[in-house]
């Protein structure tokens, strides 16, 4: 188990902001996290991922949990539905790589989403017309309050747009690992974006899931930007959702056509990255942050200093801009620390 005082966060969170905790702890097993004195921590105490929706406004007095929990076990390989649990601390990526390698439907639309399984869980991540909730058929955690295992089935985690339970009761449960359900039958999902027309040339009726992961990756990369190289937090608002009437109203106002999607329970979502746009913001700097040329739902540290104060002001600017054209308040979808 790594144990670090006064620890740089710069690595954990790919926002690359400069900023330490008072305690940082890996952990390398369930035991040894239950192992540990919890209450003589520094507090608060919070448990991160890959930092990958993070984004800290400044230094963090208490303790950073994080796990490193990396196991992939298939425990039902059934004719048509295969169920597999996965460690918390497993790269999210790389977890799509497996099963779309061994020919499993389900997460391909997830690919190259950062951040790691337990956090996948938690935040309910989503792309390309999939979420994650879609094929989790359970989550194991440790209830901090007795530092009990609880296994709760997808049902009974609330989910919704980047929402679950576990957003709710902070602090409380700290994932574990995720069984995961997924599907041997053909079963694409194609309609969302441009997915067909990255698709172009291809057997549509015989496409398999690493091939639709192919076409992901390649969309991904064409509009976002590789934390790796400049630091972000990936989709820094929601997509708003709204009734009929109000979108209806954003056509008459805007006399264009305005991309959208329409969900089962009536609710239209319209793509926050066209609203930013609209507004005028595609490659807007403030001091070292920067709404990305490529991609304006994303805010990106572009100088590498960019400053928590850099990159919030620029975040309510927009937010104003947003209200004030379309009379829609956009919300963070990055959680601010």
């Amino acid at each position: 188990m790594k144990r670090i005082e006064n620890y740089d966060l710069s690595a954990q969170n790919t926002f690359g902001m400069k900023v330490k905790c008072a305690l940082y702890i890996e952990y390398d097993s369930v035991a040894e996290l239950q192992g540990l004195d919890y209450q003589s921590l520094p507090q608060p105490v919070m448990h991160i991922g890959a930092g990958s929706n993070l984004l800290f406004t400044k230094d963090y007095p208490g303790t950073v949990l994080h796990s490193n929990v990396k196991f992939l076990k298939y425990v039902d390989m059934g004719l048509d539905e295969v169920l597999l649990t996965v460690g918390s601390g497993v790269v999210f990526d790389d977890f799509v790589a497996e099963v779309c390698k061994n020919g499993l439907w389900g997460a391909e639309n997830l690919s190259l989403i950062p951040g790691e399984v337990g956090a996948s869980a938690v935040q309910n991540i989503g792309a390309y017309g999939v979420e994650v909730k879609d094929i989790i058929a359970g989550v194991v955690c440790l209830d901090t309050k007795d530092w009990s295992k609880t296994v709760f089935k997808a049902k009974d985690c609330a989910y919704g747009y980047r929402d679950s339970m576990f957003k709710h009761n902070k602090g409380r449960y700290i994932v574990t690992s995720v069984l995961f359900r997924l599907s041997r039958k053909y079963s694409p999902k194609l309609d969302y974006g441009n997915i067909k027309a990255a698709l172009e040339g291809t057997d549509l009726q015989n496409l398999t899931p690493g091939q639709v992961r192919e076409a992901i990756i390649n969309i991904r990369n064409q509009k976002l930007p590789d934390p790796k190289q400049i630091g972000s937090a990936g989709s820094f608002f929601k997509n708003p959702l709204m009734p009929k009437a109000k979108f209806d109203a954003i056509v008459a106002a805007e006399g264009c056509e305005v991309p959208h999607y329409e969900l089962p329970d009536g609710a239209i979502k319209v793509p926050a990255a066209w609203m930013i746009d609209r507004c005028g913001f595609k490659g807007t700097s403030n001091g070292g942050a920067k709404v990305y040329e490529k991609q304006p739902l994303v805010i990106v540290n572009a100088s590498g200093n960019a400053t928590p104060e850099e990159v919030i002001s620029l975040e309510n600017q927009i937010i104003t801009a947003v209200q004030q054209r379309f009379g829609v308040t956009l919300s963070p979808e990055v959680e601010h620390i």
